[in-house]
């Protein structure tokens, strides 16, 4: 076997295909996101604004989150030291579980070292604590979460994304005594379509079923505190478990899980993601606490990005442009084609010093290859204009169509 040329001809595919991934160095400016600096394959430094960012608030930058982390830092340093049960719980980390507890109304919460395996822990533990349980999955679910629910082997049901229809024909198919859970998603990223919470919810109460959530795209965005959707929605005392990240609306980085206070202590107890691996450190810990109670006071960044938002779409919607618009922060500008994708994405950069990673096949669907714009409340009227000229220029000389296809 010769290895070596297996990984040229894998790696020859993507490129062929116009799907390889290239990693963008980019040092952020602190005090001055979304503005950064691209240094350059050539050694050269370029300033950039940056268009694509899961820092949805800026809060990665907020003075009270970068204060909270310098006083953890300079109180007990820079590591925890040890897994949850071996030295590495400290005040930090039970401050930010209460602080999480409280943003969704739940008994407990649980944290581990992202939403990626806080997903896929928890669902695949879930399997061992209720043994014959079956777990219905909307097909557009995160990969953390197929992953968790394809490990923890099992029953499994796929229903066609946000088909409730579909789902109830499946939960009705099987088993009334069977364990069941369904799992689904609040916001899906790459079209920005919300979840139909309320009508699942009440599929689960018909049947039987636990509901397990994942917010990660919601917390911090959408209700009067930043608890999600199922908060916005009034519906977060129905779900059983959800799932959130602190990387991304909160700006720091992590995930959680909020429940009971027996399921925390179930999943605590028996999940060996989460039983094996070093806790956060202690300065994380205390920067995402710091931004989780921020957030829960002021509503003001909310409001501001959901208006930038509103007004990119409204902008780009007017040149033609083919945007994806469910009344979500997201904005998805579909291309169609991967190599068109990187072409756009590669000139952005280059010609206007605007930042923004393709998404292609296997994250979408091909054919439906996008940028995906994440506008936050300080990206300012100046920024929004020069992307959308940019924009403008660029899918008139790559000759693309200005096709409409929100909604």
């Amino acid at each position: 076997m010769d290895y070596d040329a297996r990984l040229t001809t894998a790696l020859e595919r993507l490129h062929e295909e116009g799907r390889y991934r290239t990693f963008i160095d980019i040092a952020r400016t602190r005090g001055h996101f979304p503005h950064a600096t691209w240094h350059r394959p050539d050694g050269a430094e370029q300033p950039v604004t940056v268009w694509c960012g899961n820092d949805y608030l800026g809060m990665g930058q907020h003075p009270a989150v970068l204060a909270a982390m310098h006083e953890a830092i300079d109180a007990v340093g820079a590591g925890s030291g040890g897994t949850r049960n071996i030295s590495g719980t400290t005040i930090y980390h039970k401050r930010l579980e209460s602080e999480l507890a409280d943003l969704h109304r739940k008994e407990a919460a649980l944290v581990f070292t992202s939403a990626y395996i806080a997903n896929d822990a928890t669902l695949s533990t879930l399997r061992t604590l209720f043994p014959g349980l079956i777990i219905y999955s909307d097909r557009l679910n995160h990969a953390s979460m197929i992953e968790g629910v394809r490990r923890g082997g099992g029953e499994k049901r796929i229903f066609r994304h946000n088909d409730v229809a579909h789902l109830r024909e499946l939960l009705a198919a099987d088993d009334p005594a069977a364990p069941k859970l369904i799992a689904f998603e609040s916001l899906y990223s790459m079209d920005g379509d919300f979840g139909p919470l309320a009508a699942i919810c009440d599929l689960a109460d018909e049947f039987g079923a636990l509901t397990y959530l994942d917010e990660v795209h919601a917390v911090g965005m959408y209700g009067p505190r930043g608890g999600g959707v199922s908060e916005r929605d009034g519906v977060a005392g129905r779900i059983d478990i959800i799932n959130g990240t602190l990387a991304k609306a909160f700006g720091v980085f992590g995930g959680y899980i909020a429940a009971s206070a027996k399921m925390v202590d179930a999943v605590r107890s028996y999940a060996p993601g989460f039983i094996f691996t070093t806790s956060l450190p202690p300065a994380v810990a205390a920067g995402a606490a710091a931004s989780v109670a921020h957030l829960k006071g002021d509503g003001t960044l909310r409001a501001a990005q959901q208006e930038n938002a509103r007004a990119l779409k409204l902008r780009l919607r007017g040149l033609g442009l083919p945007i994806i618009d469910h009344g979500t922060h997201i904005v998805p500008l579909i291309v169609g084609d991967p190599r068109h994708t990187k072409i756009l994405s590669d000139r952005l950069l280059s010609e206007s010093g605007i930042y923004v990673q393709p998404i292609n096949y296997p994250t979408v669907p091909r054919g439906t290859e996008r940028l995906r714009f994440t506008p936050s409340p300080v990206h300012g009227p100046d920024e929004i204009d020069r992307l959308v000229r940019a924009l403008d220029r660029l899918w008139g000389q790559c000759a693309l169509n200005r096709a409409d296809l929100a909604g």
